[in-house]
């Protein structure tokens, strides 16, 4: 059985968003929206209500360190 995902992983989240979304840049992606993407991610399991600026923008930069190192 998967791991469940939480507001803290941030690295794991933004490999899972990476492969959700390859072509997507995530630094133009609104905080309502990537908090939306984090909560519909399977195994994601945390309370939608927990996440605050701080973890949206340290699951931001997970993401975007995944989109560079994938598309170069």
């Amino acid at each position: 059985m998967a791991r469940e995902i939480t507001w803290n992983d941030a690295e794991e989240i933004g490999i899972l968003l990476q492969e959700k979304f390859p072509d997507t840049d995530p630094l133009t992606v609104r905080f309502t929206d990537l908090h939306r993407y984090v909560t519909e991610l399977e195994g994601f399991s945390d309370d939608a209500a927990k996440s605050n600026e701080s973890k949206l923008e340290a699951i931001q930069m997970a993401w975007y360190e995944e989109h560079k190192d994938a598309n170069g």
